[in-house]
């Protein structure tokens, strides 16, 4: 075991104190808007000694375990994350494997250059999502019932609006609008205006009016004119208390609204962006990839593994997750994978058979596969794995 150094990304949505607050460290002043602890190429963490960790799972497969490579390959399958968000991330999407698995072999077949801007697929792999919220945490997720869209929507007042959404109940009513949505030309000279000035009538109430307007009004003051402010009144609103977590599964359209959270995913960046972003969107791809059923998948019910130690279970088998709490000397979870520890308040000792590591807060370690190792914590801290046995 040895520790690890994660990397900063400076995405211009970041806050500048969220990630400092979790780490303790000080502010910059810039936007801090994720800090990468894995060994995705892009942004591979460090070890002590400069050694980037995939460079390190390059030279030991090993340190990955067997069944990991056995099923994905000599790649470590997961990787977290610490998020800040100041205003609204992109609506987006993610692949299943199957889908990341064609559309990487079509676009390299298509001669699309890996860092070209209307690449979707940057590997062949998906992408499913955990976030546990640190602080207040405000996100969109997954399609709201229509017909609650719709009752919604007729309070503001807006004709125009109420016919856009008149599909929205029929058998394929979603698809079709939001798609539609992502065609409309001269937005900010048509429908939206009215729109969010209706919305700011109510914004702010605490009420499900209120924060379905709250959600026009936000993002219209961040990304005015964006079609993505129309498409996001399509999506359930949800508010994370600190300790809230939830999955997102391929599929599932979102957008982190605002506040820190931890994520851990499969090790991709394939993404298939909605709306609310300068950057490419291939309105065709993410109707391809996106789930148009109702539904939000609902709080993640932690399970407490050993004393002090719980697990948020998910259906992703690239990633496991774990929140240490007040333990003693309790088995560390994940063994036979690669894992990463971060800690987040307190203290936490990580003992094996060739030594052990005291980490303060804010402070990382890698733990391979082949080595068993015990944890004492007095705070708190987060540990991702595979979720291969």
């Amino acid at each position: 075991m040895q520790i690890l150094h994660g990397i900063l990304q400076d995405y211009a949505w970041g806050s500048t104190d969220g990630i400092p607050a979790v780490l303790g460290t000080e502010p910059t002043g810039s936007p801090q808007a994720e800090y990468w602890l894995g060994a995705h190429p892009k942004a591979p963490s460090e070890l002590a000694d400069g050694t980037t960790l995939d460079a390190l799972l390059t030279a030991h497969p090993e340190q990955i375990g067997t069944a990991n490579i056995n099923r994905f390959g000599p790649r470590l399958p997961f990787l977290m994350k610490l998020l800040s968000a100041k205003q609204a991330l992109s609506l987006q999407a993610h692949p299943s494997r199957a889908q990341a698995i064609e559309g990487f072999e079509r676009e390299n077949r298509d001669g699309i250059a890996m860092d070209a801007p209307e690449r979707d697929y940057r590997d062949d792999w998906p992408k499913p999502e955990a976030v546990v919220a640190l602080t207040e945490f405000h996100g969109l997720c997954g399609f709201r019932d229509p017909a609650e869209t719709q009752a919604l929507a007729a309070q503001l007042g807006v004709p125009a609006l109420d016919q856009l959404f008149q599909p929205l109940v029929e058998a394929d009513g979603i698809a079709r609008v939001f798609l539609e949505i992502l065609g409309i030309e001269r937005l900010e000279d048509d429908l939206l205006p009215d729109v969010v000035a209706a919305a700011e009538k109510h914004a702010g109430d605490d009420s499900e009016l209120g924060r379905f307007c709250d959600t026009i009004v936000e993002l219209q003051r961040d990304y005015p004119g964006d079609p993505g402010v129309l498409a996001a009144m399509l999506l359930n609103r949800i508010l994370l208390q600190p300790g809230d977590s939830f999955f997102m599964p391929a599929g599932n359209l979102h957008a982190y609204l605002r506040g820190t959270a931890l994520e851990i995913m499969s090790n991709s960046d394939n993404v298939l962006r909605g709306g609310l972003t300068p950057k490419h969107v291939d309105v065709d791809e993410l109707a391809r990839v996106v789930d148009f059923m109702p539904g939000f998948p609902g709080l993640i019910d932690q399970v407490e593994v050993s004393p002090g130690v719980w697990r948020y279970p998910t259906q992703a088998l690239e990633f496991a997750l774990y929140r240490v709490g007040e333990a003693d000397d309790q088995p560390l979870p994940a063994p036979g994978s690669a894992r990463i520890l971060l800690v987040i308040e307190g203290e936490v000792r990580l003992v094996g058979a060739e030594g052990e590591l005291v980490l303060g807060r804010g402070e990382s370690a890698f733990v391979p596969a082949d080595e068993d190792v015990r944890v004492s914590c007095t705070g708190q801290a987060f540990l991702g794995g595979s979720a291969l046995p």
